[in-house]
């Protein structure tokens, strides 16, 4: 039984064991009798290179009036993008804010970072000079470590954390949580659990958010099981989804494709390319025991990686070879900065 295994059964209690892996995530604690589904905004959808558009979603259950944070790369650019092509119209008054002022102060619950690396926190850092109402951040202990320790140490950047370097600002409160567990996110209806993900020399993550018997699961970045010398992140996450495929109770998961497939595995540092994609994605299809399962799924695709060489969209590859090579009939979508996706 893997690492991964024992702490779900330690944490969960009973749970029900298929193929030797613990399928938990039924027992989420009931937080909302609707089924509804989710709202997802894109801030910034790109991998590198344009720090106005880097890896942040907003993602909110239908009905709710709050949103998470998935990843902050970019933030108050990401906002004003988003405003500009029509999100957050039942937004309500604006009160003394700008519009993208009310978004950042007052519809934001708080933050899921997936790890430290730095096109995934550069928006968290640099809007935390106005005071953000000290939001919780969640993370796994080691990513919320290289926070503290790289980031807000009065070097790097003020201490803006709730922990570490003296003086704490406090206007982030650092909040780890373990793998396996599930925890609430408080002033929404939304429950929440962490998986670990293989980056290359880096444990990433992915959170899986519950509404109801809606899911939804957002993976930070992660290179494919095959390449990370023996680990099966990958394949823990899709035997724990396969019962969500199974009742139609996954209404979509946003996952990286980094490159398009000329690039070479050694070239990949622990990403995915739009055929490592569809192998995993085959992969989960054949632990929920169908290869139909996964028809009309939405899977959105971003940390798509931009090159500054003429004549190059490596975007309009990847969509490409998605679409090419798409065996299992999911829905593929990659998101624009600034576009809403609806996932009812």
């Amino acid at each position: 039984m893997s690492h991964l295994v024992r702490r779900f059964v330690s944490v969960l209690g009973t749970c029900c064991l298929a193929t030797g892996l613990a399928l938990c995530v039924a027992q989420a604690p009931a937080r909302a009798e609707t089924s509804g589904g989710f709202e997802l905004v894109a801030l910034g959808v790109r991998g590198g290179l344009d720090d106005s558009n880097l890896s942040s979603y907003l993602i909110r259950a239908q009905g709710d009036a709050h949103y998470l944070a998935l990843d902050a790369g970019t933030l108050l650019p990401g906002i004003d993008r988003a405003l500009a092509r029509g999100a957050f119209a039942d937004a309500g008054p604006a009160g003394g804010d700008t519009a993208q002022g009310h978004v950042f102060h007052d519809l934001i619950a708080g933050y899921f970072i997936s790890h430290a690396h730095l096109d995934h926190v550069a928006g968290l850092l640099i809007a935390a000079t106005d005071d953000t109402g000290h939001k919780p951040v969640y993370g796994l202990p080691s990513t919320l470590q290289v926070l503290s320790d790289d980031y807000f140490n009065w070097q790097a950047w003020p201490n803006f954390g709730d922990r570490g370097a003296k003086p704490a600002l406090g206007r982030y409160r650092l909040t780890e949580t373990a793998p396996g567990q599930w925890f609430d996110i408080p002033d929404t209806t939304l429950s929440a659990q962490v998986y670990p993900l293989w980056h290359d020399r880096i444990t990433s993550s992915m959170i899986l958010l519950r509404h109801g018997d809606a899911y939804f699961a957002y993976f930070g970045d992660t290179g494919p099981d095959a390449l990370s010398g023996g680990g099966h992140h990958l394949a823990d996450i899709w035997q724990a989804l396969a019962p969500l495929v199974r009742r139609h109770a996954l209404k979509g998961l946003l996952i990286e494709a980094s490159y398009p497939n000329e690039v070479t595995d050694a070239q990949l540092f622990g990403h995915l390319t739009p055929a490592w994609l569809e192998r995993e994605l085959g992969a989960l299809a054949e632990a929920s025991s169908d290869p139909e399962a996964l028809k009309g799924l939405k899977v959105l695709v971003g940390h798509t990686k931009p090159s500054l060489k003429a004549g190059r969209d490596p975007r309009s590859q990847i969509a490409a070879q998605l679409q090419a090579g798409n065996r299992l009939g999911v829905h593929f979508i990659l998101p624009t900065q600034g576009q809403q996706v609806e996932m009812p």
